[in-house]
């Protein structure tokens, strides 16, 4: 009887072991899950980067070195070591030096004065002409402005263009409000002309006072 037992456990333990090994086959053959790879998100662009860092750097090399020293001494590779770029880099992003000039100046006069709203004609232009004489009395804005204009035939329109602009859309703000509004390019030689005159070939640039004179004898 207890032979008959010990047999009988003695098989059991052995199915056991038998059923273990089967399934520890059983699970390394069997194929593994492919596990779908996490994905990556998508890479942020951070605004700016290198080419935003080279331009202001280079940039701010042009402005710099004209407000210190003599226009004729700055040359692109003089801005590249003041800006600490290859020269290199500033020829294949700036062919010329009145390119990179042109370029600096359109900056620099680009939105730096806001368009008035005082709801006339008169009291825009007033207000408008005071802020212009103001930038143009400030000698660093003056010695950009004569690099430019000596270094390229573009030099004169970089320099005026967005006045140009903030001019118009005064006008043509004037014009839907009143229904009539004086030539845009008559109002830029009434206006602009005397003070860029004054700016670039006088001693003294003109006051805020001198150019409001300008748009009474304007508008009259």
């Amino acid at each position: 009887m207890t032979a008959t037992v010990t047999a009988k456990m003695s098989a059991v333990a052995t199915d056991a072991t038998t059923d273990v090994a089967t399934d520890a086959t059983t699970a390394a053959s069997a194929p593994t899950a492919t596990v779908a790879p996490t994905a990556t998100p998508p890479s942020q662009t951070r605004p700016g980067g290198r080419s935003a860092r080279v331009r202001a750097a280079v940039h701010r090399a042009v402005e710099e070195l004209l407000a210190e020293g003599p226009a004729d001494a700055v040359t692109m590779p003089v801005i590249a070591a003041r800006a600490g770029v290859h020269p290199t880099t500033v020829y294949r992003r700036w062919p010329s030096l009145g390119d990179l000039l042109a370029e600096v100046a359109t900056s620099r006069f680009s939105g730096d004065i806001v368009v008035p709203d005082t709801g006339t004609l008169r009291g825009d232009l007033e207000r408008w002409v005071g802020d212009v004489a103001t930038d143009l009395s400030d000698p660093d804005a003056l010695a950009l402005m004569r690099a430019t204009i000596g270094a390229g035939r573009d030099g004169g329109h970089a320099c005026v263009a967005d006045r140009h602009a903030q001019l118009a859309a005064m006008l043509d703000r004037a014009e839907v409000r009143d229904g009539h509004a004086p030539d845009v390019d008559q109002a830029s030689d009434a206006l602009l002309g005397p003070l860029y005159y004054r700016a670039l070939f006088t001693p003294a640039p003109a006051k805020p006072s001198w150019a409001k004179d300008l748009v009474a004898y304007f508008l009259g």
